[in-house]
């Protein structure tokens, strides 16, 4: 084989390996995009993708919504809704609601809780709030009315239930206003319950 030659072939070898490289780096760039890089940054940590495809699934809740609203029923909501968001998710209310119960007894700004269930009064089915306790004319007694009953009176929460019921078996309440006096409820609160509620 001559000089000529032999330089001929090494020009076509250092070609094939130039071509070949050419390839190799062409057939990464379209494999790069669905490696595992995409998805973890130079420090191995989950890029901004990743973590939103893993944030995306929330946890989620179910409740019972019944009583007067449009579509009652068992309805799937994200976690740390309100009521208010259910009963919106149920329709609203329905033409048969008793506005007035529902504000009593229906807090719109709690919220919910897996396999809770929400009943909005209706017209005419409400006129026994309270009586389990033996208040007079449905009014709610707070000396002897079920926590749920208490829980049920607006502006009233299950912290202030608890104080209640703690503060009136060490002594029967005599006025509202000795509820405000031994701390067990604000003034605010007061105003809110005062023609709901009776002291038996």
């Amino acid at each position: 084989m001559t000089v000529g030659d032999r330089i001929a072939v090494a020009a076509l070898a250092t070609a094939l390996v130039a071509v070949g490289l050419g390839a190799w780096l062409a057939l990464g760039a379209f494999v790069a995009p669905g490696t595992p890089d995409d998805v973890l940054d130079p420090f191995g940590e989950p890029s901004g993708s990743a973590l939103a495809m893993s944030s995306g699934s929330s946890e989620r809740l179910v409740v019972d919504v019944e009583g007067a609203v449009l579509r009652p029923g068992v309805i799937e909501l994200p976690a740390g809704s309100r009521v208010a968001d259910a009963i919106e998710a149920a329709g609203g209310y329905g033409p048969h609601v008793d506005l007035a119960a529902a504000a009593a007894q229906v807090n719109l700004a709690a919220v919910l809780r897996d396999g809770q269930q929400i009943v909005v009064p209706l017209v005419g089915a409400a006129t026994d709030v309270g009586t389990g306790s033996g208040g007079p004319g449905g009014l709610v007694d707070l000396n002897s009315a079920s926590p749920e009953e208490l829980d049920a009176l607006p502006g009233i929460g299950p912290v202030t239930v608890q104080k209640i019921v703690a503060a009136r078996a060490e002594q029967p309440f005599t006025s509202l206003e000795e509820m405000v006096t031994r701390k067990v409820l604000t003034a605010a609160q007061v105003d809110k319950i005062r023609d709901l509620v009776t002291l038996g």
